[in-house]
């Protein structure tokens, strides 16, 4: 078995595993990231309303959904993740091989000490994760429109009452039949939403192409490990500078100021590509919120 298959088959099982762990805090955190309401003036606005804390918005989804609710979306969201973590590092593992013989072939040349260089890395990389993006993104867009299928459908309940109260507030009168039409949108529950419910609903939107909703900013934050890259090599050189110019005996970085230079260089990788991440989960979420068309999106802006 090569390689590539190797590494894809174990990136695949490891992927399962975290997103198992995971899954619930990318639930809440997709919700929080596709709440958003229409200004009154009716003007296309991606405004957000306060998420609150994470920790409270589990306790709701569980207290008015059951724990069911954390888990939408979950099987798609499996297969994505096997189907990303398997193809990226098949690619990177093809990628990498081809570098490799490259850079060998240039060390026969006389060019070069036989290993590829950072920016050969830098491009492997960049090559394997846009490769992921295009092939999965299809999937990622159904979990997207899964996780946030009970948000949308109370968004459509609570637009239809106002406009029975709005209707109502107009007339200076008060239906005798109001009460009961309330009482019945209240009583509403969402519907079932597998993933069956949910392409066909993307397709009726925006047809084939809905499917590579938010290509443009995933594809854009295949950069998010060169940006951690950067700022990992570039913290490691500040320690050795700083250590050598205070005259220390040794200025091997140990073990735990590694692990911190990681965390440090992927908080700030996150944090930097972070906005195109809502961007792209606000494009893949429904692109309608009870028949407002102010709250669908036509692009990037």
């Amino acid at each position: 078995m090569s390689n590539a298959i190797v590494n894809g088959v174990a990136g695949a099982g490891g992927g399962i595993v975290a997103q198992i762990i995971t899954y619930p805090l990318q639930t809440v955190n997709t919700r929080q990231q596709t709440e958003r309401v229409a200004k009154k003036d009716s003007v296309p606005s991606p405004a957000t309303q306060p998420a609150g804390s994470t920790l409270l918005h589990i306790f709701q989804v569980i207290r008015t959904e059951g724990l069911g609710g954390l888990y939408s979306g979950l099987k798609p969201s499996l297969l994505g993740t096997a189907a990303s973590q398997g193809i990226y590092y098949s690619f990177y593992q093809a990628f990498k091989n081809k570098a490799e013989a490259i850079a060998a072939a240039k060390k026969r040349k006389g060019q070069g000490d036989g290993s590829p260089g950072m920016l050969s890395w830098l491009i492997v990389a960049a090559l394997a994760g846009s490769l992921n993006v295009l092939l999965t993104n299809p999937i990622w867009v159904l979990v997207t429109r899964m996780q946030t299928h009970t948000q949308a459908e109370k968004k459509i309940l609570e637009a239809k009452r106002e406009a029975l109260l709005k209707e109502a507030s107009e007339n200076d009168l008060l239906h005798s039949s109001l009460p009961g039409q309330l009482a019945a949108l209240d009583s509403i529950k969402p519907r079932p939403y597998g993933t069956f419910q949910a392409a066909s609903e993307v397709y009726h939107e925006s047809g084939i192409a809905g499917f590579w909703k938010g290509i443009i900013p995933t594809l854009i934050m295949v950069c998010n490990p060169s940006i951690q890259f950067m700022i990992y090599e570039s913290l490691l050189k500040h320690l050795r500078t700083k250590r050598s110019v205070n005259k220390r005996s040794s200025t091997n970085i140990t073990a735990v100021e590694i692990f911190l230079v990681g965390a440090v260089a992927k908080l700030g990788a996150t944090v930097s590509t972070y906005p195109l991440l809502v961007v792209k989960s606000r494009l893949q979420a429904k692109q309608e919120i009870g028949g407002n068309i102010s709250l669908r999106y036509s692009g990037l802006h």
